[in-house]
């Protein structure tokens, strides 16, 4: 069996790979910290932006773990330009996953980048991690395990939020574990 802590970051000043978490997010992820310490964790990963690395810091410095960076956990970009009614866009696009904007990645490579990410978690000789994402794409790891997640539940997300998934070889048990 392994275990997974998927943990979307805290709340931050904006959208760009470099903003920074606020500071109540800041104080939610000293509290992260202390929520996930009980758990064992062996690895943790990350997604490249600030805000996830932010979040998870407190963490890894209580735990004593490195942080892994990888773009696979980053953030999937809807278009590189300014839609007008931009939520009923991603709306659209977890209705038809090859759906792409301009410049964007679909939720269909999105998932990919999942799926190669899940394909190395289940072969390493690890039994538990945290994940720190972004609200897509965790979603995607979410919908990688149980197609009904999607559009709704991206939009239930808190920052932080944080999923535990224990996979066997019946398959997965997603629950929310952040209240």
């Amino acid at each position: 069996m392994k275990t997974l802590f998927v943990v979307r970051h805290a709340k931050a000043r904006g959208q760009e790979f470099d903003a920074q978490l606020t500071e109540e997010g800041r104080k939610q992820a000293s509290q992260l910290a202390y929520f996930l310490a009980p758990y064992t964790v062996e690895r943790i990963i990350s997604s490249p932006f600030v805000r996830a690395k932010e979040t998870i810091t407190p963490f890894a410095q209580i735990k004593g773990i490195p942080i892994e960076l990888d773009d696979r956990l980053g953030e999937r970009v809807l278009s590189d330009t300014t839609l007008e009614g931009w939520k009923e866009k991603l709306r659209e696009s977890f209705d038809d996953f090859s759906l792409k904007f301009p410049g964007g990645e679909s939720n269909e490579e999105g998932l990919g980048r999942v799926k190669h990410l899940m394909n190395d978690l289940l072969n390493a000789p690890e039994k538990t991690f945290v994940l720190v994402s972004h609200g897509n794409l965790t979603t995607l790891i979410l919908n990688f395990f149980d197609q009904t997640y999607g559009y709704d539940h991206l939009m239930q997300l808190t920052n932080p939020d944080v999923f535990q998934i224990d996979m066997n070889k019946e398959g997965a048990d997603i629950k929310r574990i952040w209240s």
